[in-house]
């Protein structure tokens, strides 16, 4: 049951992020895109930029950034490089990585540009 609880988590942390990015008038690319690398949450788009968001959710906002390892940020760049290929631009597409937090009680807190490709 721990796992379906999780998942519910998850996906409800996603719709809040998603509807704060529209709230703001980003809009949805994708979501739950999968590249050679795994998952993106969210591919929002605003103004001709990309925005890569990644979702963590945990019961403070500390513990939640603690969720994001450095393997999963390897495989979430390896992804969205290969999802530029679907962009006219290719890799010249203007784009971010942020992490988006949710505690506990629903609030958010992104941090923009929190991924930077080395």
């Amino acid at each position: 049951m721990s796992g379906l609880k999780s998942y519910l988590a998850g996906k409800a942390a996603e719709d809040a992020v998603l509807a704060a990015y529209t709230a703001r008038g980003h809009r949805l690319v994708c979501r739950r895109w999968r590249g050679a690398g795994g998952e993106i949450d969210l591919v929002m788009e605003k103004s001709g930029e990309i925005i890569f968001v990644e979702v963590k959710c945990s019961r403070r906002f500390a513990s939640a950034i603690a969720h994001l390892t450095q393997r999963q940020i390897t495989r979430l760049l390896r992804s969205a490089e290969a999802g530029l290929g679907f962009f006219r631009s290719g890799s010249l597409t203007a784009m971010r990585f942020d992490v988006a937090l949710v505690d506990r009680a629903g609030r958010i807190d992104v941090i923009p540009n929190a991924i930077q490709a080395c």
